[in-house]
């Protein structure tokens, strides 16, 4: 029996008193598995995925990631070695001065040996249509390369979950298309926030919106 990878249950959380953001809120994520999830700017899809990592507490409820519950900061070291998390805006990801230096960051800070990392930078980058970026400054790219190095980054770190937050923000049409290629090889289990449907159509097993504060089951297509 395969035990959740991620699982929220009643999950509370909100910013100002008497204005919540998730009331009740529940998701469980199985090993390999991809979940969509839609929803209206505002509505705290963000904020889930920055509940899973420990960026953010919830006011009630349990975080749960990798059967044991997660509560304290000191909870969340191991998780954030394991899962990946894709901010929604690729400049609060991306802080060294050249491509290969940000992504080399994470696996260098697993610990891994620089020759290993340069093999995984060059086979990242490469995935990503991104061979040859790796001199170059990560300020002058476009905001389309900034996203596709910024989930280099992620994937650099090989984690066991991957939280995709709007991931085909500013890409062309046929980089979302490799990218969804990309995507369905990968063993992780992800959670995927988009507000593209097709995008979502296209990767995830199941549908979720969060409305009034919860995810409630969706058709494939709204």
């Amino acid at each position: 029996m395969n035990e959740p990878v991620v699982q929220l249950d009643a999950i509370d959380f909100q910013y100002e008193p008497g204005r919540p953001v998730l009331q009740g809120c529940d998701v469980q994520l199985l090993p390999g598995q991809r979940i969509g999830i839609a929803g209206h700017n505002g509505c705290g899809k963000t904020t889930l995925l920055h509940l899973i990592v420990g960026l953010l507490r919830p006011t009630a409820g349990r975080v749960v990631i990798f059967g044991q519950e997660r509560r304290r900061e000191a909870d969340f070291h191991e998780v954030r070695q394991r899962v990946g998390l894709l901010f929604e805006d690729a400049d609060d990801q991306l802080f060294c001065p050249t491509v290969a230096e940000d992504v080399a960051f994470g696996p260098l800070n697993q610990g891994k040996a620089r020759g290993e990392v340069r093999t995984i930078v060059a086979e990242t980058l490469g995935q990503l249509g991104l061979a040859g970026f790796e001199s170059r400054l990560t300020h002058h790219l476009s905001g389309g390369e900034k996203r596709l190095v910024a989930l280099a980054t992620v994937l650099a770190m090989r984690p066991d979950v991957l939280l995709l937050d709007e991931p085909t923000t500013g890409l062309e049409p046929d980089t979302v298309t490799r990218l969804v290629q990309l995507l369905n090889g990968l063993p992780q289990a992800m959670l995927l926030i988009s507000h593209d449907p097709a995008f979502l159509e296209a990767t995830a097993q199941q549908h979720l919106r969060l409305t009034d504060g919860r995810l409630v089951d969706r058709p494939s297509r709204d």
